[in-house]
């Protein structure tokens, strides 16, 4: 299992485009992929339950990746949040 810790860069925080693309990311990969805000855990492969999350631009959450591919997906889930989704 992978963790880290990463801050929401991008400006509008995670709303509609971004949780897409994380969760069209988070289903190329096996490993079951979460977010984690608050005592909350957000499944990386639900768009409602990434958009439930609520995360603003400066929140911290914590990346959690735990399975057979779970260091590629934990590379491409991380790099895509830390490039502010690309926004």
């Amino acid at each position: 299992m992978l963790e880290k810790k990463i801050t929401i860069k991008n400006a509008t925080g995670v709303h509609a485009r971004p949780a897409s693309l994380l969760v069209k990311e988070a289903t190329r990969f096996k490993s079951d992929c979460f977010l984690i805000k608050g005592d909350k855990e957000y499944n990386c492969r639900s768009i409602m339950s990434i958009m439930g999350m609520g995360a603003r631009q400066g929140d911290e959450v914590i990346l959690k990746v735990l399975g057979e591919d779970e260091k590629e997906a934990f590379e491409a889930i991380s790099d895509l949040i830390e490039r502010g989704f690309d926004e």
